[in-house]
């Protein structure tokens, strides 16, 4: 996460936090410090080259780098003029027959349509998340839902209020749909029976605020609340719990979707599995993510190894804030564009925008500096400066830049 420019690298901590992993292409020791922000001096400075805002801090005579990627942006006022932006999400798991003919059809509409984004097709559906101008944007997305396969598509719309939220469009054929070891062909993803079963954002609700604790839930089904208990799991990437969750939901320890394997621990690491000795049979699991998609794509690994009762949130966090509100969330959600991370107000204009006065976690890991650990300004991550590393993070020392 740290780079020196001519000396090694420091990982800096406070006395009473553990040492901030360094970055594995550098070497690295810690120095301990009372006190982060007061005991190190701060200068920035910013590099067109990089595009990268750089902060460096002189301890010992030694220089220590720390930074976030600076993304390029184009406001209202930019070149577009006065063009409202937004951020249009969807997936559909369908059988195309011919997804390489698929994807020059779309090519052709999105010709001359002002689309910044990501969108992936294969012989099992799409996946896209783009930005753009809303008339062209949703003319897309209009466009799409023409065609019988993906008349029935929920298509989600976020303001980007600086512009496109993407460098550029990558509107391209992908053997994966999501990043997953392994791949994705080999999962029956166009099985509805083997996805989980979709809970509306309203029957979501029901589940939370029914809760007896935060791993305890109530079902109605059964008849009793003692035969039968709920586990809420949460299939994103540890550093996204870190900036919002829902509340009961414990932090995943993976950084990359692409490893989770909760559920798939053998006797040797069941320790750090969340759903090891669960009973397949009499357990709800109720999963959820930003979306929807990688809910979807990882019930179908857990229904193989007979997980009976897998349900996930339709439509996903985004869906939930935008029709329920924050009841039961905790925090922003973080999301993979320039954004970062957005208030559930960003979908609810009913909420009020300042979160964090009604912040209540019950994790101490939640929302914290991964320098010294303290409860960070912003819910927003960092990129760090070393391009070899390039980990997201919270860190609060960098809020000087913003």
């Amino acid at each position: 996460m740290i780079a020196a420019s001519s000396s090694p690298a420091m990982a800096i901590s406070s006395s009473v936090a553990s040492p901030l992993p360094s970055c594995s292409s550098v070497s690295s020791l810690t120095l301990r410090i009372l006190y982060c922000p007061a005991r190190i001096h701060i200068a920035t400075s910013f590099s067109k080259k990089s595009n990268r805002g750089l902060v460096y801090c002189s301890v010992t005579s030694q220089l220590v780098v720390a930074s976030s990627r600076l993304p390029a942006r184009i406001g209202r006022a930019g070149r577009n003029g006065d063009l409202e932006f937004c951020v249009v999400t969807f997936y559909k798991f369908v059988s195309i027959e011919n997804p390489e003919g698929e994807v020059l059809k779309h090519q052709e509409f999105l010709q001359g349509r002002d689309i910044h984004g990501r969108i992936y097709v294969n012989e099992q559906g799409i996946n896209a998340q783009y930005s753009g101008p809303i008339e062209d944007a949703l003319a897309y997305a209009d466009w799409l839902k023409e065609d019988p396969r993906f008349s029935d598509i929920l298509v989600q719309t976020s303001p980007a209020l600086d512009g496109h939220a993407f460098p550029r469009l990558k509107m391209r054929y992908k053997p994966s749909l999501v990043q997953f070891e392994g791949g994705m062909s080999h999962l029956p993803v166009l099985n509805p029976t083997m996805r989980a079963t979709l809970l509306t954002p309203a029957e979501w609700r029901e589940r939370l605020q029914a809760s007896i604790n935060p791993f305890e839930l109530p079902n109605k089904a059964s008849g009793s609340n003692h035969d039968r208990r709920s586990l809420l799991l949460d299939v994103r990437n540890g550093y996204e719990w870190d900036v919002g969750h829902f509340q009961g939901a414990e932090r995943p320890e993976v950084d990359s979707f692409r490893h989770t394997s909760v559920g798939l621990a053998g006797e040797e690491t069941a320790t750090f599995d969340l759903l090891a000795g669960v009973d397949k049979e009499n357990t709800d699991i109720l999963m959820y993510c930003t979306g929807g998609i990688r809910c979807d794509v990882y019930s179908t690994v857990l229904r193989q190894r007979g997980f009976q009762n897998l349900y996930t949130l339709s439509g996903g966090v985004s869906h939930y804030l935008k029709s329920e509100g924050s009841a039961g969330w905790v925090g922003n959600l973080f999301v993979f564009d320039s954004r970062l991370s957005l208030p559930p107000s960003t979908y609810n204009s009913n909420l009020t925008t300042n979160v964090r006065s009604k912040i209540v976690s019950e994790s101490e890991r939640f929302a914290k500096c991964y320098i010294c650990r303290s409860q960070v300004l912003e819910f927003r991550h960092r990129n760090c400066a070393n391009l070899d590393c390039n980990r997201l993070f919270l860190c609060d020392i960098l809020q000087v830049l913003w």
